[in-house]
């Protein structure tokens, strides 16, 4: 199970071509809709806003929130 009573959300620092744990997880919570998103499928962040996101669409819309 993703979220079991033993499992934390990790802490990342995210950089242009990759990220760095911090804190031990194995998963983010996306910063839109605060779906949990499991480390081995995290492929998309906003360097600028140290932020994760679930999919794509959601980093567009995020970017272009932003901007």
């Amino acid at each position: 199970m993703l979220m079991s009573s033993g499992d934390n959300a990790a802490q990342l620092i995210y950089g242009p071509n990759g990220f760095r744990v911090m804190r031990a997880g194995h998963y983010v919570l996306c910063a839109v809709t605060g779906q949990p998103v499991p480390l081995e499928e995290l492929r998309y962040w906003s360097v600028e806003l140290q932020e994760p996101y679930a999919s794509a669409e959601i980093a567009t819309r995020r970017a272009l929130e932003a901007h």
